[in-house]
This record gives structure tokens, sequence and C-alpha cells, in this order.
């Protein structure tokens, strides 16, 4: 979470003090004809105030009455490969960036690229499925909610997540296997139907459909906008009220 520096609440008092002083003077003036008085007790009121806000603002710093902390969450969307995932995931985590929370965007290309040499199996899934459980429950140890889209295809391996991490909100982004086909840009359902990728969620390995998902984005009948505002709309009324 942020908190004020001492020279942002400075700032503050100073940004504040030029309005209210110049109220102050010609209040004065008003009153008493004055223009020395006026800006006399307008420079040293000036003074004063200034030091006087920075104390109350650095005091209520101290103080938690009245403040609620956001409890990390982290919005997991699983689907078929080409089902929208990633688009609605970047979608949303643009959206939320806007509630100005502590937030970070994880993506299984991105998690591979960084560890290249992870497999396809379903022992080899759950293993990495655990390790980005672990990224993601370091994550919100420093209060850090996340949005993360990944395949995972095994009911193990969400449950595992579900396990590992806080306020776990599953977001299962239903496509037809013949509308993730037309999306595949590079050609991937095309070379797994003739036998050139092996382990392929969709064609020769399975994809197990999330029983208890908070939220089901059906990707043939939703827009990417609907479907944001959807999950926008549930993050508001569940962790940032």
């Amino acid at each position: 979470m942020y908190k004020d520096t001492n020279i942002r609440s400075v700032a503050k008092g100073v940004s504040w003090r030029v309005f209210a002083t110049t109220t102050t003077i010609i209040i004065v003036y008003v009153f008493f004809g004055r223009l020395d008085l006026a800006i006399a007790a307008g420079i040293i009121e000036t003074f004063a105030k200034i030091a006087l806000y920075w104390a109350h603002e650095r005091a209520w710093v101290k103080i938690r009455w009245g403040r609620k902390k956001i409890e990390p969450f982290n919005l997991w969307f699983t689907g078929l490969p080409l089902s929208g995932k990633t688009t609605i995931a970047d979608a949303v985590y643009k959206e939320l960036e806007k509630l100005d929370i502590p937030l970070e965007r994880i993506d299984s290309k991105d998690i591979r690229e960084l560890i290249p040499d992870i497999g396809y199996t379903r022992e080899d899934r759950n293993r990495h499925m655990h390790r980005v459980g672990h990224l993601i429950k370091t994550l919100q140890n420093n209060s850090i909610s996340t949005v993360a889209s990944f395949v995972s295809p095994y009911s193990e391996s969400r449950k595992a997540i579900r396990e590992m991490v806080k306020n776990n909100v599953v977001v299962y982004v239903k496509a037809d296997i013949e509308t993730c086909k037309k999306r595949d840009y590079k050609g991937k359902y095309a070379k797994a139907l003739v036998g050139q990728l092996q382990n392929f969620t969709g064609v020769n390995d399975i994809y197990e459909e999330p029983q208890h998902a908070e939220i089901v984005i059906d990707t043939d009948k939703t827009s990417v906008e609907e479907a944001t505002k959807i999950i926008i709309k549930y993050i508001k009324a569940h962790y940032v009220k």
C-alpha cells in the first residue's frame, strides 16, 4: 500500500496555504483597510499553519482508526489455448490499475520464457503451477494483488493454487474448441492435430473444466468489454469497496 512521504505532506500544505492565505489577506484588508496589516497577517498565518498542517498529517499517518486494508486477491484466468484468457486478463489489469492498488500481471508466456525447460506433461504442469502459486503467495505477503492467466488444464493444479493463495478468484474463460482453432494465428492447433505438438490441451491432452469457478465468461457470447465489466464489478463488490 502507499503512504504519504514528508515532502508530499509539505507540498500539500503549501498548496493549501496559497489559497487559504490569499483569503485571509482579503478578509483582513476588507475589515481594517490596511494592506500592510493584511499581508503581515497572511505571512504569519502561512508559516504557522504549514507547520501545524504537517504535524497534523504526520500524526494521522500513525493512527489506524478509519483505515481499511485492501486484502490482496488473485484473479486466475483459465481456459483452452486461444480461448481469450490473455486478452481479457490484460483488459482487466488495465482497469484495475486505475484503482491505484498494488498489482502485478502474470502470464504463462512470460513465466515460461523465464523458465524455458518446463515440460507439458501432467506432472510438469502441476509442478509448474506450484512454482507460480509460490510466486503469487510471495507477492500477496507484500500486499500485492495479481492477475494471472494460465491454461491450467488440470483440476488438481487449480486446487493447489486455491489452497496456496488468498482470495483466489477463478475466471473460467470458456470457448468452443472450433472457435479457438479459428483464433489460432500461430497454427498451434494445426500442428497438434498432425502430431507435431504433443500434450497440447484440447487436442491430444485433456482440459478439465472448473466446477467451482467464481466467474464464467463465454467468449462465444461475451465481448472483451463486457467480460471486463463483469470481472471488475465482482472485484469491486468483494475486495475493493
